[in-house]
Formats: C-alpha cells, sequence, structure tokens
C-alpha cells in the first residue's frame, strides 16, 4: 500500500512521535511512502533551530534521520513554514532574514504537493490539527 502522510502538530506533541513510529512500521512492512508533508505547527519538526531538552526525544533530528536513511520526500508547506519563522536559504534571502531554520533534506513548497500526493498514494494519513 502506497501512503501520504500529513503531520499537523509540533514537534513536542505526542503526533508527532506517532507520526515517525506508523512512517518506521509502514516501511518495515513493506509499504511506500508517496511523501511526507509538514503543515501548520507541523513544520516545526523540520526546524533546525529547535533545540530539545536532554531528557526528551530529539524529534526533528530523528525525522531528519529518518527521511534521510530511507531516502524519502520530505516537504514543509512554505506559507505555514513563512507564517512561523522556519525558513531556508533562498527565503531567508528573499525576506532579508538572518535566521535560516531548514535545510536538506526538506524542501519547501505549497499545498500543490499534497494534493499531488494523495493522488499517488492509496491512503492519506494525516496525524495532529485542530
Amino acid at each position: 500500500m502506497k501512503f501520504a502522510i500529513a503531520l499537523f502538530s509540533a514537534a513536542h506533541a505526542p503526533s508527532s512521535r506517532r507520526a515517525l513510529l506508523f512512517a518506521q512500521a509502514a516501511l518495515a512492512g513493506g509499504h511506500e511512502i508517496v511523501r511526507l508533508f509538514f503543515y501548520q505547527d507541523g513544520v516545526h519538526n523540520a526546524s533546525d533551530a529547535v533545540v530539545t531538552p536532554q531528557d526528551e526525544l530529539d524529534l526533528p533530528k530523528q525525522w531528519r534521520n529518518f527521511i534521510t536513511e530511507q531516502n524519502l520526500d520530505g516537504v514543509v508547506c512554505i506559507a505555514a513554514a513563512l507564517r512561523r519563522g522556519v525558513l531556508n536559504t533562498e527565503e531567508a534571502g528573499r525576506y532579508q532574514r538572518d535566521a535560516v531554520a531548514v535545510s536538506a533534506p526538506w524542501e519547501l513548497s505549497g499545498l500543490g504537493q499534497l494534493h499531488d500526493a494523495v493522488q499517488d498514494a492509496d491512503r492519506l494519513i494525516c496525524f495532529g490539527g485542530a
């Protein structure tokens, strides 16, 4: 089965951990992940600027490692990211900001990427959000 996964919650939320565990289990079960799409507060999972306390799981780091190791498509909604100050080098330059919080393997892109993933997948699985 082919899954598209959308994550709407911040890195400290339990649903972010559940999303990662689901994605890992899906691949371990022989399924395919078409795309991981990070939207709303979920964009913080892609931020290099998140500092996790030593006694907590570093979910942004775990997501980054998982996406890199599995060669997955990790897309961050550009509008949600800009609104939250989660910028890559290109957007930081465009808006004349010094802080860059998003680097590879993440890609900033629009909601069209989620739509395309849904069209390619058998199921869209969403985690978090209100």
